[in-house]
């Protein structure tokens, strides 16, 4: 039993205090230590004593007594033992701010807290006063800082110690704290080391600290050994054995979890009140489902601590348990305490999450949204964060962000087939597209992960189909989402026995008997609850394949087993409507009407019914009960008012102008308040534009018209043929009539496959206006083919076929054919009058038979003119055959000449292409010839011997006039040779131009070719002999005869020719007769001669 002892003053004596039995009031050990005059430590000894056993009261009033100005004053001396009170008393209050910390947002708390921060700063002053180095204080105040969340300046008052003295454990620990918080990990590590290097025997806390720092660091093996050394240290360390079930928990292994467990309840036992412990447990019960256990050890946490992240831990918890029991008002309190607790969204954001949730479930989508965007901000990837904000968007009237949230999502986790499902649910709206590939992604990705596609998932992809016109595809998804069950009975005709028609099966519809014997049959009827919608929706899908025997069957099947199910008994009325059994039609929305009195679509079915039955005013009450019933909500019902108050304005029994313009204005007053309510109405569009043009707004209606047309164009579901009615009629009214024919024939082919008889007679209204007389009696003969007892068709084609045939023959010029069509018209004409005429209960038809009679009258006259206008155009018409054919054959004629003409020319043309390739190649083998003479010539002069210098003057010169002589024989014989080709040449030009001449003219001339020819050979002969040196001059006479005969024959030739152009090879030749170039010299030869 540990004691103290205080010296008795004066005496040897020692007062005993027992430690363990320190007195409740503390003024009895104050007076003691006072009267005594006790050393200060002993008073720091009894202080600290009192604050271990909890008696925090005493001990602050010991401490606060021992640091009063008269123990200042009487232990001035003493420094230490003075400081050490002081920063006790510092700690002291230094632990009250911080625990008041995290309740700053109550007023008088705050208050508190920043009082006791105070109380330790001036204590810690107090302290500096006394000695300003003292580290105890700077640990002190940097502990201060810490708390007060000054983590900067607590930082530097650590450094402060450390400078001084680098291994001073508390400032480590004080620093690596520091360093902690400031999330710089490595630094705060490395702080622990040091002070356990320093002091080997600290505490567990120190390893707790290293641990703390390893497992933030990521490194998960040593922070569990940090943490079981701390436990190895301290058995009953309770932070360490949370912290080890904590690394436990993180796993998520069954292993894992028990081990952890089992360490959060050694913590709870060692200590009851660790709130973090109580947590755990409290989540760990949760997920168990013991939500009395999560409430108790929540609600004791909560009592227990005072810090804020615990306690939003604690409240967090508490409001999940309510949350999951759907009280949805306690969960939603207790999430905002939760939240209250966090100075940041980041420390911890499930509450936010959970908060956001609860929200959005109690409607208030803007706080929910707020929450929702915090948890966003954190965790901008987290699925169902974004799933949730693109439906809080969705409800917010925001669907382009909500649909870009949810795409988001999609992207992100293309895995999650819940994010594609609520994606093609935001953009069945929009983009039925993208909404079906939402849905089919889904379903794939639900089918590879084993799970089984809802019922709900596969009927919207069917029904996506079916907008998409993709009926068969629509068909096998609606019939896989149903399954097995007596569909596919009925569908297969497995059960031939019980096949009806359709009208049978409506008129028996309350008849069960059927589907009895199928079960006495051993047919299972059933139908569960999750699968009705999946069948009428392939029923409506056979009506479109007009299947309506099997499409009743499957409605009846729905009635057997759902007897209150409306919808059912509407479509059989609208299959009965169709088939114009309006009083069937009735009967089926009676019944409906007996299920539920005020169904607003019943009631507008039945006045729709009693409209076509031309009930007007009890018509005029169902539509208002519709609207009544709705408190004029329901769009449909006033729309058939507006429709009702058209009609009235449009009867036959037109009493007064001004009655119609009261309908028409009423009409237009209720398609008005339908487009106020719904904006994307196309009926009551349609409606409004219909008013227009009957006032004259034409432009302004067709406006109407079309935009209504492009909207009703993309939907499966919207076959409005009506307003490609009305906007064919506005643009007959404009006299548009090709774009009005135009409109007629689409609607024609797209909503009626051609077989609407009223949509032919407009057409060929519009045919008859356009004056096409002949395409509106064919329009008028398709539309009696499909309407053979109208005989208000067969009057309008005689009508037609009347006005064709006046027009035609009021025409200046009219053909033959034309004649005898209108001829033919009339004819035909004449005979439907008189069969309309014979009718006898014309009147019926709304016939006069004076009328037609005048009609029959009239086509006869036109006939008896139109067969003297045959007879005309007919004579009129061989003449013109007759002249037609004598121009052909004139034609013909005219051609054969000018065929033959340019044979011809063409047969010309290729003779003189012949014959000049002939005249080039006689020149070039001409020229070919002629050097190799001269080549042979000159060899043979260079060989030629000189004679002797002994010769006499007389004889020189007889030699070399001799010499002279035969040079100009030479020349003479060149030029003859040369000449004559050129002569030869000029012949070879001149005979195209001469070849149509008399043919002894050709005779002579190639005569005279040949004679040149031989006097050119008879001169190349005496070049030879004189190259030789064996010529005679006395040949040289013989010769010249000849020669001039052959010049003066050439000449005689050159003169008939004036075109002949020059010859390339005489332009190169001198009169020696060599061949040379232009810098060749003419004298050249002569002088080798002479020398």
């Amino acid at each position: 039993m540990a004691c103290v002892y205080i010296p008795v003053q004066n005496s040897e004596e020692e007062v005993r205090v027992a430690l363990d039995q320190l007195p409740r009031d503390a003024s009895d050990i104050l007076d003691i230590l006072k009267a005594e005059q006790a050393p200060l430590d002993l008073w720091l000894i009894i202080a600290r004593e009192y604050f271990k056993q909890g008696k925090i009261e005493q001990f602050r009033q010991i401490l606060e007594e021992g640091s009063s100005p008269e123990i200042d004053e009487y232990y001035a001396e003493v420094r230490y033992e003075r400081i050490a009170i002081l920063n006790a008393l510092g700690a002291y209050y230094t632990y009250l701010g911080k625990i008041e910390t995290k309740n700053r947002k109550i007023e008088t708390k705050h208050r508190e807290k920043e009082e006791h921060f105070i109380m330790a700063t001036q204590y810690y002053n107090k302290a500096s006063r006394i000695d300003v180095h003292e580290p105890s204080t700077w640990v002190g105040k940097g502990q201060l800082l810490l708390a007060k969340g000054e983590v900067e300046q607590a930082s530097s008052a650590f450094k402060i110690v450390l400078d001084a003295d680098r291994d001073n454990v508390p400032a480590l620990l004080g620093q690596a704290c520091a360093e902690f918080n400031r999330g710089r990990f490595s630094d705060s590590l490395e702080l622990y080391k040091r002070a356990l290097q320093v002091y080997p025997d600290c505490p567990g806390a120190v390893r707790l600290g290293i641990g703390l720092c390893r497992y933030k660091l990521g490194q998960f093996e040593k922070a569990r050994r940090a943490f079981q050394r701390a436990l190895q240290l301290d058995p009953e360390n309770v932070e360490a054995l949370v912290a080890l079930a904590i690394m436990d928990l993180h796993p998520n292994e069954a292993s894992g979890i028990r081990k952890g467990m089992q360490k959060m309840q050694r913590a709870f036992e060692i200590y009851p009140y660790c709130a973090m412990a109580l947590n755990y447990l409290a989540n760990h019960f949760f997920f168990t489902g013991q939500h009395f256990l999560v409430e108790q050890l929540t609600e004791t946490a909560l009592a227990v601590t005072n810090h804020g992240p615990t306690k939003s831990h604690s409240y967090y918890n508490l409001a999940r348990s309510y949350h999951s029991k759907g009280d949805y008002e306690k969960s939603g309190l207790y999430y905002m305490a939760s939240v209250k607790e966090i100075n940041k969204p980041h420390e911890f954001i499930f509450p936010y999450y959970g908060l956001g949730q609860v929200q959005l479930k109690l409607g208030d989508f803007r706080s929910a949204l707020t929450n929702f965007e915090k948890v966003s901000e954190i965790y901008p990837d987290n699925c169902e964060t974004l799933k949730s904000l693109g439906h809080i968007y969705v409800q917010l009237g925001q669907i382009e962000k909500g649909q870009e949230f949810m795409k988001k999502a999609a992207k992100i986790d293309a895995r999650d087939a819940e994010a594609f499902t609520d994606l093609g649910e935001l953009l069945i709206s929009s983009d039925t597209s993208a909404a079906l590939e939402a849905f089919k992604t889904a379903r794939t990705l639900m089918k590879k992960g084993g799970q089984e596609v809802p019922i709900e998932v596969l009927n919207n992809i069917g029904v996506l189909h079916f907008e998409k016109e993709e009926f068969e595809l629509a068909q096998q998804v609606f019939m896989e989402a149903l399954g097995d069950g007596i569909w596919l009975t009925l569908l297969d005709n497995k059960v031939n026995i019980y096949a009806i028609d359709a009208s049978a099966s409506i008129l028996q519809y309350k008849d069960m008997q059927l589907f009895r014997r199928l079960e006495e049959d051993g047919h299972s009827v059933e139908l569960p609850w999750n699968k009705v919608t999946v069948l009428f929706n392939l029923a409506r899908l056979l009506e479109q394949f007009n299947n309506t025997e099997a499409a009743s069957i499957l409605y009846r099947v729905i009635l057997f087993k759902y007897p209150d199910y409306i919808d059912a008994y509407l479509r059989l009325a609208a299959i009965s409507k169709a088939r114009n059994n309006l009083q069937l039609s009735i009967e089926l929305v009676n019944e409906a009407l007996k299920v539920n009195g005020k169904y607003p679509t019943a009631l507008s079915m039945l006045g729709d019914l009693e409209l076509k039955n031309d009930d007007w005013v009890k018509a005029k009450e169902t539509f208002r009960a519709a609207s009544d019933a709705t408190d004029g909500k329901d769009s449909y019902a006033t729309l058939s008012l507006g429709n009702w108050n058209y009609y009235a304005a449009l009867r036959n029994e037109k009493r007064a102008p001004k009655l119609e313009a009261t309908h028409l204005e009423k009409a237009k007053e209720l398609y008005t308040r339908v487009l106020i309510q719904h904006t994307s109405n196309l009926y009551a569009a349609n409606g409004a534009g219909v008013v227009l043009a009957e006032k004259g707004h034409f432009d302004v209606s067709k406006d109407i018209f079309t935009q209504v047309q492009e909207a009703a164009s993309g939907s499966v579901f919207v076959q409005m043929a009506d307003v490609w009615i009305n906007l064919a009629h506005v643009y007959f009214a404009q006299g548009n009539f090709a774009l009005a024919v135009k409109m007629y024939q689409n609607c024609l082919r797209k909503f009626y496959h051609n077989t609407d008889a009223q949509i032919l007679l407009y057409l060929a209204r519009t045919h008859y206006e356009a004056e096409q007389w002949q395409d509106c009696k064919k329009t008028l003969l398709r539309a009696i083919h499909l309407a053979p007892s109208n005989y208000t068709l067969r009057f309008d084609a005689g009508v037609a076929m009347q006005k064709f045939s006046a027009s035609t023959l009021q025409k200046t010029k009219r053909t033959a054919d034309e004649v005898r069509s209108t001829v033919a018209e009339l004819e035909n004409a004449v005979r439907v009058f008189s069969q309309l005429s014979a009718g006898s209960n014309l009147h019926l038809h709304g016939f006069d038979e004076k009328k037609i009679n005048t009609h029959v009258e009239y086509c006869k006259h036109l006939l008896e003119a139109a067969k003297v206008h045959r007879e005309a155009a007919e004579r009129e018409e061989q003449q013109n055959r007759q002249r037609q054919e004598a121009a052909r054959q004139v034609a013909l004629a005219e051609e054969a000449r000018r065929k033959a003409e340019e044979q011809k020319k063409y047969l010309l043309e290729k003779r003189k292409q012949e014959d000049e390739q002939k005249r080039v190649r006689q020149l070039e083998e001409n020229f070919e010839r002629v050097k190799e003479q001269w080549k042979s010539s000159t060899s043979a002069s260079k060989r030629r011997e000189r004679p002797e210098n002994d010769e006499d003057e007389g004889g020189h010169s007889e030699k070399r006039r001799r010499k002279g002589g035969k040079r100009k024989r030479k020349d003479k014989s060149s030029r003859s040779r040369y000449e004559t080709q050129e002569e030869e040449a000029d012949m070879m030009d001149d005979q195209d131009e001469l070849e149509d001449e008399d043919a002894n003219m050709n005779y002579r001339e190639t005569t005279h070719q040949m004679d040149d020819q031989d006097d050119a050979a008879g001169e190349n002969a005496q070049d030879l002999l004189a190259a030789a040196g064996l010529e005679d001059s006395d040949a040289e006479d013989e010769m010249a005869a000849p020669s001039s005969t052959a010049v003066r024959r050439r000449q005689a030739l050159s003169e008939s020719d004036d075109d002949e152009q020059p010859n390339p090879i005489r332009d190169n030749t001198d009169s020696d007769g060599e061949i040379r170039d232009d810098n060749d010299k003419p004298d050249e030869d002569a002088g080798l001669d002479d020398d």
